[in-house]
């Protein structure tokens, strides 16, 4: 990555495009981010990798809000972002410049990429969240950044959790006796927001997809009267005939950050 920051050259494209990232490996919120941002526009276009999808190539999920495939195809957190936005159009593909693209040719007044940091090809406003506490500043495996720590410079905002951004969660339907299962990154850190009436916690791979029937028996065996889970499972479960409950989680964000993005795509040149 060093070197491919080092040599690549970024392409501008007629459209503004906002790259909400992370140098984390894990979880730093940047679903929810994507959903705030593109919550505020009309006309705009999310560009996911759509890791965990069992599809290849470049499928679109949603055009102006209307779902268009399967959770399978599109991937958890894409589907979760076309549930989310009923004005927006989210697609999936492993070449983000070919979706840049196709985007353009049907026009769209704002590209956001879905985990684009490490995207150098492209010429885009790079927005990272930051955790509120990093344990050491080394690359993987020996710490938590997927690059140099350094790199964090190239960002053209770096937002940290506690201060420009905070997490706000809560639980819809709530019962007795909870069992949450969930296929996050790092899920222990759900840990601070679970109620005491969670009997047990069953932690999957990230991404992963569940079995109706296995859940049942998860239910039974503890004696549990729903499922505990996140938005991004919950899309997993559409369909289910099983109780659930679900943690919902929202990010209060500094308005000046909004300000920022907006001076930008007012701003933009894209012969610059």
């Amino acid at each position: 990555m060093w070197l491919r920051r080092k040599f690549a050259k970024a392409v501008r494209y007629k459209t503004p495009i906002i790259s909400v990232g992370n140098l984390i490996v894990g979880g730093s919120g940047k679903t929810p981010f994507v959903v705030s941002l593109a919550s505020r526009y009309t006309d705009v276009v999310i560009i996911s990798r759509g890791y965990g999808r069992q599809s290849e190539g470049l499928v679109e999920v949603s055009r102006k809000g209307k779902i268009l495939v399967d959770v399978k195809q599109s991937g958890d957190e894409p589907m979760l972002m076309a549930m989310s936005l009923p004005e927006a159009s989210v697609i999936v593909s492993e070449d983000r410049a070919q979706a840049i693209d196709f985007v353009e040719k049907r026009g769209v007044s704002i590209i956001i990429l879905d985990d684009g940091f490490n995207q150098v090809k492209i010429d885009k406003y790079d927005i990272l969240l930051e955790p509120d506490k990093i344990l050491n500043n080394y690359a993987f495996p020996s710490g938590p950044f997927r690059e140099f720590f350094s790199t964090r410079k190239e960002a053209d905002l770096i937002l940290k959790e506690g201060k420009e951004f905070t997490r706000k969660v809560t639980i819809e339907d709530v019962t007795d006796r909870m069992v949450l299962v969930t296929a996050i990154s790092n899920p222990k850190r759900l840990d601070k927001y679970l109620p005491q009436n969670v009997v047990q916690k069953m932690y999957y791979e990230d991404h992963a997809y569940f079995d109706e029937e296995v859940l049942q028996k998860l239910l039974e065996k503890n004696q549990a009267s729903s499922i505990l889970c996140t938005p991004k499972d919950s899309v997993k479960m559409v369909g289910f005939k099983l109780a659930i409950s679900e943690m919902k989680l929202e990010l209060a964000i500094k308005n000046e950050i909004f300000t920022h993005i907006d001076e930008y795509i007012k701003g933009y040149d894209c012969e610059k």
